[in-house]
């Protein structure tokens, strides 16, 4: 049995959101030393990809923020990066899925267990976080339907991974999950969302200005202030992005405790039933 203690990464019960972010933060606090490597990648390529439209659009460092003569580029820029922010989120999500299914058995999973193509499903996640990735960005130019198309996908990646949901049924089903009992798990990943996002400012602005007081780089140059806005900006994403994904696969299987039973069926399946067979959700 898993400990069900206190620091358990995820007790067989329904947890509470004070305990899913708990949870988050110990699933990645366990499996940091894969899933933070992985997010630096993808969040240096995020501020890459950002760079040319920050170019076109004129926006100033750190936070990015333009004139008012400029808005409809900038609301096109704030949508792309929504839908960039979507894309990265569910691709870590794969891995992340992968340590929370084996957390809620009482087991950690090794790095290579949480790379492995098979148990993990890549193909399937890269075909995917680009559909989930669009629809986040359309719903973000449309202003606050962006709560709507960032909550009903964090299931995506665990429905996946997880479930073992045919790659064509994820998103019916993500969005299935996110709106029972009154939309819990998509407010819950809107809330982990914006409590990031505040402190992902706050570090930032943090950071950004107080390597200007302490005059290590010339932060006044045009040049070099949105390189090391980008540096900025990418470093904190390394932690909140694979926190957000963490979210989402613990959040997933409360769902799934709470609607489908899953604490029950695990208690009563019989020893020796594989993993993928425990955890796949019944179709």
């Amino acid at each position: 049995m898993p400990d069900v203690g206190p620091t358990a990464v995820l007790p067989r019960r329904p947890l509470t959101v004070g305990e899913l972010l708990d949870s988050a933060v110990l699933l990645l606090r366990g499996h940091g030393r894969l899933l933070i490597p992985l997010a630096a990648v993808l969040a240096v390529g995020e501020q890459l990809l950002l760079y040319p439209l920050r170019l076109l659009t004129d926006v100033v460092p750190p936070i990015w923020w333009t004139e008012w003569g400029a808005f409809g580029g900038w609301w096109v820029l704030l949508a792309v990066g929504a839908g960039i922010e979507a894309v990265v989120v569910t691709l870590l999500g794969a891995p992340a899925a992968r340590a929370a299914g084996a957390a809620l058995l009482g087991r950690r999973a090794g790095v290579r267990e949480l790379l492995r193509p098979a148990g993990v499903r890549w193909g399937a996640a890269l075909l995917l976080a680009p559909v989930v990735g669009l629809l986040v960005a359309l719903a973000a130019l449309l202003g606050p339907l962006w709560i709507v198309g960032y909550g009903l996908h964090g299931s995506v990646a665990p429905a996946l991974v997880l479930d073992r949901v045919p790659a064509g049924q994820v998103l019916s089903r993500s969005a299935r999950i996110a709106v029972r009992g009154g939309g819990r798990v998509g407010n819950v990943r809107v809330l982990g969302y914006l409590g990031w996002w505040i402190l992902r400012v706050g570090v930032a602005l943090g950071l950004f200005y107080g390597v200007d007081r302490l005059d290590l780089v010339d932060l006044t140059d045009p040049a070099v202030a949105p390189v090391a806005a980008m540096v900025v900006w990418a470093a904190v994403n390394s932690v909140a992005y694979p926190a957000l994904a963490c979210l989402d696969a613990v959040t997933h299987l409360d769902a799934r405790m709470r609607a489908e039973g899953l604490d029950i069926r695990l208690s009563r399946a019989p020893a020796g039933t594989p993993e993928p067979a425990l955890l796949a959700a019944d179709r």
